[in-house]
């Protein structure tokens, strides 16, 4: 099954996204290598593919996991959760119909 896995960036958080970067990275990639990652991506806090100092509001990842319960565990275990990145955080089954 397919989940959405959403998190929110705390206020200030730039320094620690890009500190945490590579690990979260890491982990992206080792879903991409097993076929199970859709898309990932940061979502910019002001209308630029470069937000710069404004740094990011959040990030969505679409992946395929075992269960609800797998994927939330998968997000809770990220650096970016573990190291403070992000404020908030939500999974939710996702259903791919288009491309």
């Amino acid at each position: 099954m397919l989940y959405c896995l959403f998190g929110e960036d705390r206020p200030d958080a730039l320094a620690t996204r890009l500190q945490v970067r590579p690990a979260h990275l890491a982990r992206l990639e080792a879903l991409r290598d097993a076929g199970r990652l859709v898309l990932a991506g940061p979502c910019p806090a002001i209308d630029s593919p470069d937000p710069g100092p404004a740094g990011f509001s959040g990030s969505l990842i679409v992946a395929e996991f075992p269960s609800l319960t797998e994927a939330e565990a998968w997000l809770a275990a990220d650096p970016y959760v573990t190291e403070g990145v992000f404020a908030r955080t939500e999974v939710r089954p996702f259903k791919k119909v288009l491309p």
